[in-house]
């Protein structure tokens, strides 16, 4: 099912498929979503659009969302799962590396291991680069990423919090925390920051260069070492 863990709330489906069928219809929905982002404005986006690109009647498409607003809070759910898992994927492949060329299973929880791997630092250039991986490739993400679009009228939606605190839940083994209630609550705060800092440094990079300015980037990955040092270290 879409986001349970990480504390991300389920997303805004009038009914979860239970069967495996019907899980792939609700994929193709989304997918269709995400491809027509890509193409046209939120704006000029329907249900009925959707439901002919997915090549499903619209009755389904509704029997899964009230609204287009719905589906793209959805879709940005599911980016926001995607995301959590390429960085699994991407750290214990890291991790498997390491424990092989030192010919041990064990991975430092320092913020650099014997080889500079397997601690908070390479996990945080990690977090940036699957960022970047899906900002130029995954359908859709350009606009939608882990919130939903509003116009510039509607109460601005909060999506870095729900990133910052997911991610820290997908990281605490590498963490290096007291675990008392204030240590927590700063790691909390510190990671929150380093969200939003990041976020909007990292849109600067796009709009310099489609591909994001690699200077920028760089530069980006220095600040959050050095701010969340003050942390975990």
């Amino acid at each position: 099912m879409i986001g349970q863990d990480g504390g991300v709330p389920i997303p805004p489906l009038r009914r979860h498929p239970v069967q495996r069928r019907s899980a792939e219809r609700l994929g193709r929905i989304l997918d269709a979503c995400a491809e027509l982002l890509d193409e046209i404005s939120y704006e000029e986006l329907s249900t009925r659009a959707v439901a002919e690109r997915a090549n499903v009647p619209i009755g389904s498409v509704y029997r899964f969302f009230s609204n287009k607003r719905a589906m793209a809070e959805a879709l940005a759910h599911r980016n926001l799962d995607e995301y959590a898992e390429r960085i699994t994927r991407r750290l214990a492949a890291s991790d498997a590396a390491s424990a092989s060329a030192s010919g041990s299973a064990s991975v430092s929880a320092s913020g650099s291991g014997p080889d500079g791997g397997g601690g908070w630092r390479e996990a945080m250039d990690v977090v940036v680069d699957e960022y970047l991986a899906m900002k130029r490739g995954a359908p859709g993400f350009a606009l939608i990423e882990f919130g939903h679009p509003v116009p510039a009228t509607a109460p601005p939606e909060q999506p870095n919090h729900l990133v910052a605190d997911r991610l820290r839940t997908l990281l605490a083994d590498r963490l290096r925390t007291g675990g008392d209630e204030a240590t927590e609550e700063r790691l909390r705060v510190a990671f929150l920051l380093a969200v939003e800092t990041a976020d909007a440094l990292l849109r600067l990079a796009f709009r310099m260069d489609p591909e994001g300015d690699p200077a920028i980037v760089a530069e980006t990955k220095e600040l959050l070492r050095a701010y969340l040092a003050r942390v975990l270290d």
